[in-house]
């Protein structure tokens, strides 16, 4: 009797442990999942982006000339001739904030509206708000 109660105690001291091993090694697999998505979202000199159509009337993360610009330049006032564009992440800076900034230039080489060979974007929140996406 006693070696009876010995045996259900150590059988269910053992389903006890494997169900804690369960949800040791999920939790390690989800924490190994997480940083990879976080590794692969890192932008890298050479990544390809698209620029996509702005919600409003400018761009708000990505820096290009303000429109009355262009007018002063003799350039036509839109954003339309970039919409579509590739462009190439040409240097990466990070701040004191932790907040990653991109240049950009296109794919093609030429420049934007005719003026800027480079442009500055804030990577994460043009991403987030549909301004540019990986291509």
């Amino acid at each position: 009797m006693l070696k009876l109660i010995f045996l259900d105690n150590f059988i269910l001291f053992l389903i006890y442990k494997l169900l804690i091993m369960k949800k040791v090694v999920f939790i390690l697999l989800f924490f190994g999942f997480c940083f990879t998505i976080n590794a692969q979202s890192e932008p890298k000199v050479g990544d390809e982006l698209v620029i996509n159509a702005q919600k409003g009337q400018s761009y708000n993360y990505i820096k290009f000339p303000k429109l009355n610009t262009l007018n002063k330049r003799g350039k036509i006032a839109n954003y339309k001739s970039v919409h579509g564009d590739i462009v190439i992440i040409d240097e990466v800076m990070t701040d004191k904030n932790n907040t990653t900034y991109v240049v950009l230039k296109k794919k093609d080489g030429s420049k934007f509206f005719g003026l800027n060979s480079t442009v500055k974007a804030n990577y994460a929140k043009a991403l987030e708000s549909g301004e540019m996406s990986k291509g």
